[in-house]
């Protein structure tokens, strides 16, 4: 069975990729989070995306914030 670790940076590396793409910054996402409904603040954003420990709903929320509708992965 894979080690969980590997799979939270690889959900991290795809989710930074998807920021970098948008051309944002954790501000700027932080701010599109605000937009939604989502209230976090920017250094939390930045920990759990580095980290790779976030939910597959915190993930959802941040692509919809950036408009991303498909993801390849």
């Amino acid at each position: 069975m894979p080690d969980k670790p590997e799979y939270e940076r690889k959900m991290s590396l795809i989710l930074k990729s998807e920021i970098k793409r948008a051309g944002l910054t954790y501000s700027t996402l932080t701010e599109k989070l605000g937009e939604i409904g989502v209230v976090e603040k920017e250094a939390n954003v930045r920990n759990k995306i580095g980290r790779g420990k976030f939910s597959a709903a915190f993930m959802a929320e941040c692509m919809d914030a950036m408009g991303v509708s498909d993801l390849r992965l």
